[in-house]
Order: structure tokens, then C-alpha cells, then sequence
């Protein structure tokens, strides 16, 4: 498996990720975080910002479409597995994301960026587990 790393693309979407960030927290005092702005637009859960949550999804499907009219074309992708497995996957993310009470741009992101000591510690966590993962995946398999 061949993965390609582009500095500058890598520079550049790590600056924007951290804009928005920084944006959301300066603008609407709501951390960044996709899995809680994602569920807090499903019942039971309810407040006067669900536009901002549909927007903030909204950008995120949006994103592709844009990089499409901008360049023409979309980036290659390679998923190598079926849908079952795929499924399984995002259940398993999902579940991971309530029971860490938050995903990896939630704490990933701002979690670190305020020192927070559960952040961090999940961080460290899920980056084991994915290098753990790509070890076994690329080397054991």
C-alpha cells in the first residue's frame, strides 16, 4: 500500500482546520468537535444553533464539491474493503466517540490546544491504536 505525503497540501489543510477551530471557539464559545456537533442535531437534543450545526456538516459534504469545481477533479481514493467492514468501522467510531465523550477533532484538536488532561490522554490513545492498526495492517496481515 503507497501512500503519497504532500507537505505543503498537508501545511495548508492543518492551518485551516486550526482556523476554523479557533474561529468556532472565538465566535460561537463551541469547540470543534465533528461527532458532538453531528449528534447534537439528532433528537433528543435540541438549541437555537442547530443552522450553525447544519452549516458547520453542511461544509464538510460541501468540501469535495468545491476541491471538484477548483481543480477538476477529485483526489484518488482507495477504500479496500466492503461494505460490511466499512460499516462495522464507522459503528466502531461512532461508539468510540460517545464512549471518549469526544472524536478526534474535539479532542485531537482542541482538547490539546487547551491542555486538557482527558484530551490528551485520548490522544495518545487513538494514536497508538492507529499506529498499532497500520503496523498490523501493513506488516502482520
Amino acid at each position: 500500500m503507497q501512500t503519497t505525503f504532500t507537505p505543503i497540501t498537508a501545511l495548508l489543510g492543518g492551518a485551516l482546520i486550526g482556523l476554523s477551530a479557533v474561529a468556532l471557539m472565538a465566535f460561537a464559545g463551541r469547540i470543534a468537535g465533528v461527532s458532538g456537533i453531528a449528534a447534537h442535531l439528532l433528537p433528543p437534543f435540541s438549541d437555537q444553533d442547530w443552522r450553525g450545526r447544519l452549516a458547520f456538516i453542511a461544509g464538510l459534504v460541501a468540501a469535495p464539491v468545491v476541491v471538484r469545481v477548483a481543480t477538476g477533479s477529485l483526489p484518488p481514493q482507495a477504500i479496500e474493503t466492503g461494505g460490511i467492514l466499512l460499516a462495522v468501522a464507522g459503528l466502531l467510531v461512532g461508539f468510540g466517540s460517545v464512549w471518549g465523550s469526544g472524536c478526534t477533532s474535539g479532542h485531537g484538536i482542541c482538547g490539546v490546544s487547551r491542555l486538557s488532561l482527558r484530551s490528551i490522554l485520548a490522544t495518545l490513545i487513538f494514536m497508538a491504536t492507529g499506529f498499532a492498526t497500520t503496523f498490523i495492517v501493513r506488516h502482520l496481515a
